[in-house]
């Protein structure tokens, strides 16, 4: 099992990290954009589309990531006093009745609006270079799959954690400056001496 949910979470990784190369590109093309409409006085007509695009492309897919690592908000106001196995009971129950209907909604609708946007070769009315856009469609109900592969994998890891009472740890990643300092204990921690005069 320990295997299985390491291996979704793997994937909800690598997606995470490929799609996180959407930020450089957004990136260089506003600032592009930027220098050619304000320095050459000659705009793009493409710029904004695949500015849209790229961000859309980037929050839709990094979805299942930020599940993967348990960086989703949170009102933990009362959740984080709950022992480990209230917690997992409290989420299993919240996967069941909240999460997995929105992202079946999320997968199937999405499958709709993309099928029809590929009947329709359909094209955005945003901008005159009328840049495709049922590529990006694609990308609704595929992303929906994705959560729904990843919300299988918490369900389990929330399943194990009923059972031992301990939470699964997750897949190494980057992780936030302040759950590092968090994390520390006191000896690790450096210790700033002033200068003497």
């Amino acid at each position: 099992m320990v295997k299985f949910i390491h291996s979704i979470e793997g994937l909800s990784q690598w997606v995470g990290r490929a799609f996180g190369w959407c930020i450089l590109i957004l990136t260089l093309s506003v600032s592009y954009e930027v220098f050619v409409r304000y320095v050459l006085n000659s705009p793009t007509v493409w710029a904004f589309d695949m500015m849209v695009q790229m961000y859309g492309a980037l929050f839709l897919m990094a979805g299942s990531y930020a599940l993967a690592q348990d960086a989703h908000v949170r009102g933990d106001v009362l959740y984080r006093l709950f022992s480990v196995r209230w917690q997992a009971r409290v989420d299993f129950t919240l996967y069941i009745l909240f999460f997995f209907p929105g992202m079946l909604a999320l997968f199937w609708y999405g499958w709709e609006i993309a099928s029809d946007s590929w009947r329709y070769k359909e094209v955005s009315w945003n901008s005159p270079a009328r840049i495709q856009i049922y590529f990006f469609k694609t990308l609704i109900p595929v992303a929906g799959a994705l959560l729904m592969l990843q919300g299988l994998a918490e369900m389990m890891r929330c399943w194990m954690a009923m059972r031992s009472g301990k939470w699964l740890d997750r897949l190494d990643d980057v992780r936030e400056t302040e759950d590092m300092l968090m994390h520390m204990d006191d000896a690790s921690i450096p210790v700033i001496k002033p200068a003497k005069k």
